[in-house]
């Protein structure tokens, strides 16, 4: 008997698991002190963000909580190339009858991110409030190969390209011919794959990560120049961690493997350093890094999620790479500037880079859109889809 090509699948993480990571944590022990006295941010994060955030994972997170929310929207796995991939489908409720059909879209991820980067999102995507909304989403959202409950890339030289490959295909065996897609990070690479060389389903393309060259000669606005010296700072003082995953993967992936705090101040480090300053004061943020952090720990992901980097394409060459004639977007997209991201662009640069049809700059939201200003986020997909979706 054939076996099914889509299968129920269900967050489950053992007791004795989840036992296990408080019990590392109970015997983590940290320094006491910073580096040196009075070091501040000159040496990466806070000791005392540090040790706040330890002592919440340790102390307050409740991951069974986390746990109950993930599963109230179904999960699945299906095999595409010998690859499991995991994914979360919130299909549309709540539209009436004279509302005009679901649209398909597909979220991407990146890192330090996950599936659960798109949580404050797809409810409201797919079960809008009000009733006739005409704008409602079937919202697919997958595991990146190397992420969560997705396979390991099965092979060196895996690539981003390689993931949009099997996400088409993810997509046309959900029954949806053609679909919208929306990523940031290193997601937007596969999504802009796929609105390059994927024109026949992939129809329409939303990004909130689109790094871009300037055109040559042009005087700067004053946000692009609060913008390019952010940038500049970013690449002289931030990079490390990047330098490091695109270089040694194994050697930093089996020193964090089994090392909660590790995980924690890798991970977490970007969601502090990444975010709008007015994000990083919000309750809300100490539970998307602990989250974060508790599904890298407990599915294993810190060493392949470091593929990514050293498979692709370097930071230094991603305006370049957007600029190449095969990774030109084809189909008409949208990209949304959320200030505080780590390199957003303007619209005349990344107009450069495809068929550019609509163009938003917010002044708050940083790197993580999706889970920072979920309600700018979902206006401006539902702008791009109201004027642009033609299935």
């Amino acid at each position: 008997m054939a076996k099914p090509l889509v299968k129920p699948f269900q967050v489950d993480i053992p007791k004795a698991e989840v036992d296990r990571l408080k019990g590392k944590l109970n015997d983590t022990r940290l320094p006491g002190r910073s580096i040196v006295p009075d070091a501040g941010t000159n040496y990466g994060p806070t000791y005392e963000w540090a040790s706040s955030l330890y002592e919440a994972w340790k102390n307050d997170f409740d991951w069974y909580a986390v746990q109950e929310e993930i599963n109230a929207f179904p999960h699945y796995t299906t095999e595409i190339e010998d690859i499991t991939v995991h994914f979360l489908h919130a299909k549309a409720q709540g539209n009436d009858s004279d509302s005009k059909p679901a649209i398909p879209l597909l979220m991407i991820h990146g890192w330090p991110g996950s599936f659960w980067e798109f949580s404050q999102v797809w409810r409201p995507l797919s079960q809008p409030d009000s009733p006739h909304d005409d704008l409602v989403f079937d919202v697919v959202v997958p595991s990146m190969p190397g992420f969560c409950w997705s396979s390991w890339p099965p092979r060196a030289g895996w690539t981003l390209k390689d993931t949009a490959r099997i996400f088409d295909v993810l997509m046309r065996r959900l029954g949806y011919e053609t679909y919208m897609v929306q990523c940031g990070d290193w997601g937007q690479f596969v999504g802009r794959e796929l609105g390059a060389q994927y024109t026949e389903s992939c129809k329409l393309v939303h990004l909130n990560f689109a790094p871009s060259p300037l055109p040559e000669g042009v005087e700067y606005t004053e946000r692009e120049k609060a913008v390019a010296a952010r940038v500049d700072d970013w690449v002289e003082n931030h990079i490390g961690y990047a330098v490091c995953m695109r270089t040694r993967p194994h050697t930093i992936g089996l020193a964090l493997h089994d090392n909660p705090l590790g995980i924690l101040m890798w991970v977490g480090e970007k969601y502090n350093e990444a975010a709008d300053p007015n994000t990083q004061k919000n309750p809300f943020w100490t539970k998307a890094i602990l989250t974060t952090a508790s599904l890298y720990y407990f599915t294993g992901c810190i060493i392949p999620s470091m593929l990514t980097y050293y498979e692709n394409v370097r930071h230094h060459e991603f305006a370049e790479y957007a600029m190449r004639p095969e990774n030109r977007i084809q189909v008409p997209f949208g990209y949304t500037s959320f200030f505080w991201d780590t390199e957003p662009s303007s619209k005349r640069a990344v107009e450069r880079t495809g068929n550019l049809v609509f163009h938003n700059e917010r002044n708050d939201g940083g790197h993580f859109a999706a889970l920072e200003h979920p309600t700018g986020l979902m206006e401006d997909i539902r702008a791009l889809a109201g004027q642009h979706w033609d299935k």
